[in-house]
């Protein structure tokens, strides 16, 4: 996948993540992107991890959930880390 892809596949996790996690996220564009990108990664060695098997990140559904999970997590980390 092209960086184009990634920027794409980041902004859409991000944006299901979003939607998905409870509170007011005081997060841009960018920022939503950044996690978006930051969880799939996250979201991929987590999955390479449990699966013991190597996550190929492409416009499947495994992958995608995959990306979602990882910026969900990362979500959460963050909304504790601003409520201090």
């Amino acid at each position: 996948m092209g960086i184009f892809g990634w920027i794409v596949f980041g902004l859409l996790a991000g944006l299901v993540a979003r939607a998905v996690t409870p509170g007011r996220h005081a997060i841009g564009c960018f920022g939503t992107l950044a996690v978006g990108v930051v969880g799939a990664l996250l979201g991929g060695v987590l999955g390479e991890a449990v699966f013991d098997e190597e996550i190929d990140f492409g416009w499947d559904l495994k992958p995608f959930l995959l990306a979602v999970a990882g910026s969900i997590v990362l979500l959460l980390g963050l909304n504790a880390l601003s409520r201090r």
